[in-house]
């Protein structure tokens, strides 16, 4: 491997490292992300469930807290309810066809979602019309919605209940944060809920 490649992979991890550094001294987001996860352990506890959504990167973000909630995170223990709302492809395809796309998540929220529900929403721009429109019908339903998104917080920011953006507009550092973010919150609601590994 030439130096020069050596270099932009180091300055790449040094770039990520700087971003999760001023996430770490953020006292403001820390304490909405506890806030978060505070939240999701009382739906849990109350036998609801959390609804995620995304668009492209997002998406398979939304994906991977559902599995980690739905599976395991870091212990076994039993499953929790959660729904990516980006996995079935009839019913993406049929919202897509008959209603549009940005119709996508806030239908099946309106077919899926109950009062008490936790939804998040991620998206990088925090401008993704379908998210927006997702978020609209949760506000209908009684249900707690969570944005997660980038520096600006984007349109979203006046619609959802908790916003957590990543101090960052530059959409690979956004989603790297996004997913450690991700992570702290399983973890949390996983140690809260059965109590520590072992």
């Amino acid at each position: 491997m030439n130096d020069k490649m050596k270099n932009y992979i180091k300055n790449e991890i040094m770039e990520s490292y700087k971003i999760k550094k001023i996430l770490w001294k953020d006292d403001v987001l820390i304490n909405t992300i506890k806030i978060v996860a505070e939240k999701a352990i009382k739906v849990y506890k109350n036998k609801n469930k959390i609804l995620i959504a995304g668009n492209g990167g997002s998406a398979a973000d939304a994906q991977h807290i559902a599995g980690e909630l739905v599976s395991r995170f870091k212990f076994d223990r039993p499953g929790l309810p959660a729904i990516a709302l980006t996995t079935d492809t009839s019913i993406i395809t049929s919202i897509g066809n008959d209603y549009g796309y940005d119709y996508l998540f806030e239908r099946q929220i309106q077919a899926n979602g109950m009062n008490g529900d936790m939804f998040i929403g991620i998206t990088t721009s925090g401008n993704s019309i379908n998210i927006i429109k997702a978020f609209e019908e949760c506000k209908k339903k009684g249900i707690i919605t969570v944005g997660i998104t980038g520096k600006s917080g984007g349109k979203i920011e006046g619609l959802c209940d908790y916003c957590i953006k990543a101090p960052s507009n530059e959409t690979p550092r956004i989603q790297e944060c996004h997913i450690m973010i991700g992570h702290i919150i399983c973890a949390i609601i996983e140690k809260e809920l059965f109590g520590e590994e072992g």
